[in-house]
């Protein structure tokens, strides 16, 4: 399962680039946020139909769920109206390259104080040396 798991964020990552590129172009089209709200629309509808045949959960429990869990939706939000923004100016490779090393150092904090339910991972000199190295790349590719 662990390296299924790899392949599985190797694929998202994957995927990211290829919306990163095509929402860029549309947002030149359309605009930069009705390209975040068709993507958002567009996600629901499919969800909407995934939830409808395959889900199993009970959607209404979202009132009883954490407050703060329910953030994630803002986070999406601010996550590709940033992309859609940033990959018109400075290109696919740049955008993804710094999303990564955002990603990076944000979960390094989140495991390192044990936040947001995530098991308690330490900074050590090795991850720090990896933050460094993308941001080397991230220059370089520029």
């Amino acid at each position: 399962m662990r390296y299924f798991s790899y392949i599985l964020a190797l694929l998202a990552g994957t995927a990211l680039s290829f919306e990163g590129a095509i929402y860029g172009e549309l947002g030149k089209s359309i605009g930069q946020l009705e390209t975040s709200f068709y993507n958002f629309f567009m996600g629901s509808i499919i969800m909407g139909l995934l939830w409808l045949f395959f889900g199993k959960g009970k959607l209404s429990y979202v009132v009883e769920a954490p407050k703060w869990s329910l953030l994630g939706g803002i986070l999406g939000v601010v996550y590709l109206t940033s992309i859609v923004i940033s990959v018109p100016f400075v290109g696919v490779g740049i955008t993804m390259v710094a999303v990564i090393i955002g990603q990076l150092v944000m979960s390094m904090v989140i495991e390192h104080y044990g936040w947001l339910g995530s098991q308690k991972s330490r900074m050590n000199k090795e991850k720090i040396f990896a933050v460094l190295s993308m941001i080397i790349a991230l220059v370089l590719v520029n």
